[in-house]
Order: C-alpha cells, then sequence, then structure tokens
C-alpha cells in the first residue's frame, strides 16, 4: 500500500489534474504537446545524457527494445492468424502493444520508485522509443512504402534526436564542461519536462471522445501489454545479465501502458482509431493496479 501512496497515487493525481482541466475547459493538447516536444523534452535529454557515463548498460537498452517490440509484432501477427483479425486490427494491435509510454508516464514512475540515478537510463529508453514509435509507428499504421519514407523523414525531424546527438558529441569530444549557467538553464527547462508530460497524458486521454469495445482485441492487447511484456523483461534480465539499476528501469518502462501518440497515427492513417484509443485508455486504467503489483513485487 506504501507504494501505491507514496508512487502511483501522486502520479496518477497530476493525470486527473490534466484530465479534468480538458474536461471542464477545453484546450488545444497540440500546443502544449509541442512546446513538450520542440523545447522541454530536448532539454531533459540533453542534461540527462550529457552528464551521463555511458556504459554497456546502454547498447543492451537499445537491445533489448528492439527484442521487445519484434516479439510483440510475432505475438500480434500469431494472434491474427488464430482470430482472423482484418489487417486495420492486426495494426492497431501492433500500434497498441509494441509502444509503450515511456515518457509521460514511465518517466515519473522511474523517479518516484529508483530515483535520479536511473533516470538517465530512463530518459535514454524514451529517446530509443520515441525514435522506434516515430518510425515503425508511422510504417504500421500506413503498411506503405510512402509510409516508410515518411517515418524517416518524421524521425529526422525530432528535435530530441538532435539532443542526443548534441550530447554524445559533447561527451565523446570531451569539449569541456558546459559554463555552469548554460547548463544550470537548460536543466531548468528539463527539470518542467516531467510534470508537463504527465499533465498533458491527461489532457490526451480527456480528449478521446470515441472508443470501440472490441473487447477480444483490447483484452489481448492488454495483457500483452500489462502481462506479457514485463514476463518478457524479466527473462531477458534474466539471461542476459544487467545491472540492478538498468534491470529495474527495463521492467518498469515494459509495463507501461499504450503510448497516446500511436492514436494519433491511428487518426492520420484511419487505422482503426476508435480502438486504440480504447486500448490506451483501458490500458492506463489497468496499470493503476498492475503497476502497483509489479513494484510490490520488485
Amino acid at each position: 500500500m506504501s507504494l501505491f501512496l507514496n508512487v502511483i497515487l501522486p502520479i496518477i493525481a497530476v493525470f486527473a489534474a490534466g484530465f479534468i482541466l480538458q474536461r471542464i475547459r477545453i484546450m488545444d493538447v497540440k500546443s502544449v504537446s509541442t512546446v513538450t516536444l520542440y523545447i522541454l523534452s530536448p532539454a531533459l535529454v540533453f542534461t540527462s545524457l550529457y552528464d551521463a557515463n555511458f556504459d554497456r548498460g546502454y547498447m543492451i537498452i537499445v537491445i533489448y527494445m528492439f527484442v521487445l517490440f519484434f516479439l510483440m509484432v510475432l505475438l500480434n501477427k500469431i494472434l491474427a492468424k488464430l482470430l482472423n483479425w482484418q489487417p486495420s486490427i492486426e495494426s492497431a494491435a501492433i500500434l497498441s502493444t509494441g509502444f509503450m509510454n515511456s515518457g509521460n508516464y514511465g518517466l515519473p514512475v522511474v523517479l518516484f520508485s529508483v530515483g535520479n540515478v536511473a533516470m538517465p537510463y530512463a530518459v535514454f529508453i524514451m529517446i530509443v522509443q520515441s525514435l522506434m514509435n516515430n518510425f515503425f509507428g508511422i510504417y504500421y499504421a500506413s503498411r506503405s512504402t510512402s509510409g516508410m519514407k515518411r517515418a524517416f523523414k518524421n524521425v529526422l525531424k525530432m528535435p530530441t534526436t538532435y539532443a542526443a546527438l548534441l550530447a554524445f558529441i559533447f561527451q565523446y569530444f570531451s569539449w569541456g564542461p558546459l559554463p555552469e549557467s548554460v547548463h544550470s538553464t537548460i536543466a531548468m527547462v528539463g527539470d518542467a519536462a516531467i510534470p508537463v508530460m504527465m499533465i498533458m497524458l491527461g489532457m490526451q486521454l480527456a480528449s478521446i471522445t470515441s472508443i470501440n469495445l472490441n473487447w477480444q482485441v483490447i483484452t489481448s492487447s492488454v495483457v500483452l501489454k500489462m502481462v506479457i511484456s514485463p514476463l518478457i523483461a524479466f527473462g531477458f534480465i534474466y539471461f542476459v545479465g544487467v545491472d540492478p539499476i538498468i534491470g529495474a528501469v527495463i521492467v518498469i518502462i515494459s509495463a507501461m501502458p499504450t503510448a497516446a501518440t500511436t492514436t494519433m497515427y491511428a487518426i492520420e492513417f484511419d487505422t482503426e482509431p476508435d480502438l486504440v484509443s480504447s486500448i490506451t485508455f483501458v490500458a492506463t486504467l489497468v496499470s493503476i493496479v498492475s503497476v502497483t503489483v509489479l513494484l510490490n513485487i520488485m
């Protein structure tokens, strides 16, 4: 109960604040998202990676993220064959299970449960997840050659991509420490990213206007996302062997519900947007219990 009160409840309260605000006074979520995407998140990414000491753990994270994603794709393709899903349903299920909410939800859970020492790894996972989401998310939403080209262009447009590259360059070439005034300013802006992302998730959930209660797909997707994914994480950690802090971050992020951005792609490419929205909403509600249980087990 203490973990729920100290970790999950404060996070849910912030989500609820954004949700209630959006319900009472409808706001332009896209504007908040743009500020986060182009200013707050790049600052958080840069300072987290600039201050980090890179080791083999970061390569392990990259390998794991690809392993998890392609296992989710494979499992959904098997389910699609067994349950005779239409291609659009299969794509919607892949969008809903292949991409977790590693930023809006995952970062605060890692921060509150593991601490600041784990944040560089959690931020790095968010970067890798964002790159994969912007590439594979568009590909599976569109399932076309034009979608592949657009996926590449979308990755190149991401400000966090360049923030990460800049941090790596400063680390690799050892250009000396940034002036304290510059570092503290960037860090101050980056510190605002997590609370704003939390509020934004609540606003995004409140903006869902239509649902598609296809319980067969919803149930299978939520089980894959909230149960199978963390089990895969535990298995990966057991066989590969990683630092306990990295292992904790991998498991926690794997247990996060569906990324809210997948709904945007589903709407844009008409890939069962109501179904994807429904899975996102249900998975987020289920996560209140599942993440609490997971943290207690860990």
